[in-house]
């Protein structure tokens, strides 16, 4: 899963906290909501980063052998302007574009 979020702001931005409860009736609910998915949005990341930084390692054990490598510098780069996963999930929640479900609350 490719995160490049171009729509979602890189800085804080102030919320009408009506706006969160959309969905939930609950603003706590929601909170958690955001939460969770912000720790799946920053694990996909971080898994998706790694994978693309393991093809530049070396199988040597010197220490001294520090090189620097264009391209792994550019794929940091881009990883370190993406916004932070909790605007990402924030967004994502906003635009309903987060799967949820409360099972206490299909019981009732």
């Amino acid at each position: 899963m490719s995160h490049n979020p171009t729509n979602v702001p890189n800085s804080t931005v102030t919320r009408d906290l009506r706006e969160l409860d959309h969905g939930t009736d609950n603003i706590y609910e929601s909170i958690v909501i955001m939460s969770k998915r912000a720790n799946q949005i920053s694990v996909d990341i971080k898994e998706e980063l790694s994978g693309k930084l393991a093809e530049f390692a070396t199988s040597s054990d010197n220490l001294e052998e520090v090189f620097e490598n264009r391209e792994q510098i550019e794929i940091s780069k881009h990883y370190e302007r993406l916004p932070k996963p909790s605007l990402i999930a924030v967004d994502d929640f906003l635009h309903d574009k987060v799967y949820f479900r409360n099972p206490a609350k299909e019981q009732d």
